[in-house]
C-alpha cells in the first residue's frame, strides 16, 4: 500500500518562511499531524493566524493554528523549560494542539545551556552563531552512554540522580575538555544552585503532563503526515560551512528515516526560499549587502539579539539554491519515492527590478513573474508562492494540491 506524506525543506540558511507553508499545507489537510524532524527550540517559525496574531513555533509545530496535531520524532530535542511557555502562549489564542513524542527524543538540561552559553562568551567575535540554548550541547553529551536523557528517561525513580551526574560529573569534563577553567560569575551561580535540578525536574513533569509517548513507526495511526524540518540546506552539520552549523541533519536524511519506520513510502518535498538570501548568526554570506536594493525588508521575528546579531542580507543565489537542494534529492532515498517542488516567500516586499545572481550573473526580476523565474532557474515545479505573512497570502499551484 502506497502512503504519502508531505515535507517542508528551508533550502538555504533557515528563515525562509517554513512555519508559513506548513500552516498553509495543514490548513489543506486534514487530521494532519506535524512531525519536528531535526532541530529543538532553537527554531523560529513565524505563523500569523487569521486573526492577525503573530507566533513563533519553537517546539511546536506551525500547523497549530490550523488544527493539527505534533509529534516529535526520535532526532528531535525538545528544551522542557521553554516548552510550558510556549504552550500556554498558543493556547491563549485558542490553539490547544495534541502533542506526541517518540520516546528517543533528546533532552536539553540546564546544564547543556550553561556550557553552550560559555562556550560562546569565550570566542567573543569569532562566535559561531549558537542561539544559545543548548542543542548542540545536548547532543555532545547524550554521545556517552552514562549521561544520556532522553524522553523515556523522564519517567525514571533514578532522574534526580541522572541530572546530579551531569551536574558533577559531565559538566567539569565537559569543560576542561574545552579548556574552560572557569566559568562567569552568573553562570557558575546557576551551576552550584540546587535549585537549578529541582526547577527543571518540575519543569520535566510538567512536560510530561502534557506529551503522550508515542513511537515514530506508528505515526502514520496519528493522521496524514507534513514533516517540518527546522534550519536549511546550507547550515547541515555535513554539507554547510564548518563550524558555523547546526549539529543536525536539515534536509532529507531525517525525515527519510523517520519515513521508513513509520511505513512511508513517497515524500512530496517543498523546499522553501525567500526572493533574497539571509542569514542570521556567524559564517560565509557571498554578496552580503548592508540593504538590498529593490527589496524592503520585514522581518519582526529576526530582531538583533545578543547570540546571533542582526538578520544578514544577500541577494538570492540561484546557483546556491540550486546545488543545495539537488545535493539533498541525490542524497540517498532508502527505496522511497520522493517527489519535489519550490516555494518562493516574501513576494510582496519586492520593487520591480530586484535583483538574483547566477554564478557571476546578476538577473533583473519582475516581481509577478519571479516565483515562476526562480522555480525555472532551480529546475523545479513552482509549488507555493507567498505574498504576505498570513496563510491567505500563499498561492499554492496544481502540482502541490495534487500532491
Amino acid at each position: 500500500m502506497s502512503i504519502q506524506a508531505q515535507t517542508v525543506i528551508g533550502a538555504l540558511y533557515g528563515d525562509e518562511g517554513k512555519g508559513l507553508m506548513v500552516d498553509r499545507l495543514a490548513a489543506a489537510t486534514p487530521r494532519a499531524v506535524v512531525v519536528r524532524s531535526n532541530g529543538g527550540a532553537q527554531a523560529g517559525h513565524t505563523v500569523v493566524d487569521p486573526a492577525g496574531i503573530r507566533h513563533v513555533f519553537h517546539h511546536i509545530g506551525s500547523g497549530s493554528f490550523a488544527g493539527a496535531a505534533t509529534h516529535f520524532s526520535r532526532f528531535f530535542v525538545a528544551h522542557p523549560m521553554l516548552f510550558l511557555g510556549e504552550l500556554s502562549a498558543l493556547n491563549e489564542r485558542g490553539a490547544k494542539p495534541e502533542i506526541s513524542s517518540d520516546p528517543r527524543a533528546l533532552i536539553t538540561t540546564p546544564f547543556d545551556v550553561l556550557i553552550n552559553q560559555a562556550i560562546e562568551l569565550r570566542r567573543g567575535a569569532g562566535r559561531h552563531g549558537s542561539c544559545g540554548l543548548g542543542f548542540g550541547e545536548t547532543i555532545e553529551r547524550n554521545l556517552h552512554p552514562e549521561f544520556v536523557l532522553s524522553t523515556k528517561d523522564l519517567f525514571r525513580s533514578d532522574l534526580h540522580a541522572r541530572l546530579v551526574a551531569i551536574r558533577d560529573s559531565w559538566v567539569p569534563g565537559r569543560l576542561a575538555a574545552l579548556g574552560i577553567s572557569a566559568l562567569p560569575e552568573e553562570l557558575a551561580a546557576v551551576l552550584a544552585d540546587d535549585i537549578t535540578i529541582t526547577g527543571f525536574e518540575a519543569d520535566c513533569a510538567a512536560y510530561l503532563d502534557h506529551v503522550t509517548l508515542w513511537p515514530d513507526r506508528r505515526l502514520c495511526e496519528r493522521g496524514a503526515v507534513i514533516f517540518e524540518a527546522a534550519q536549511g540546506l546550507c547550515l547541515d552539520q555535513h554539507r554547510g560551512a564548518f563550524p558555523h552549523v547546526t549539529r543536525s541533519n536539515t534536509g532529507l536524511a531525517n525525515i527519510r528515516a523517520i519515513a521508513a519506520e513509520a511505513g512511508v513510502t513517497e515524500l512530496d518535498a517543498l523546499y522553501v526560499t525567500r526572493c533574497y538570501t539571509t542569514r542570521h548568526g556567524a559564517g560565509p554570506l557571498k554578496r552580503e549587502v548592508p540593504t538590498l536594493s529593490g527589496v524592503n525588508v520585514v522581518d519582526p521575528t529576526n530582531a538583533p539579539n545578543e547570540w546571533q546579531g542582526s538578520l544578514r542580507l544577500a541577494p538570492l543565489d540561484l546557483f546556491m539554491l540550486r546545488k543545495a537542494i539537488a545535493d539533498d534529492l541525490t542524497s540517498d532515498h532508502g527505496g522511497i519515492a520522493v517527489k519535489a517542488g519550490l516555494a518562493v516567500t516574501c513576494l510582496d516586499q519586492t520593487e520591480d527590478g530586484f535583483a538574483v545572481t547566477d554564478q557571476e550573473q546578476v538577473l533583473r526580476l519582475d516581481p509577478a513573474k519571479a516565483a515562476p523565474d526562480i522555480a525555472d532557474f532551480v529546475g523545479l515545479p513552482l509549488w507555493a508562492e507567498s505574498w504576505g505573512p498570513r496563510r491567505r497570502d500563499v498561492r499554492l499551484h496544481v502540482e502541490a494540491a495534487a500532491a
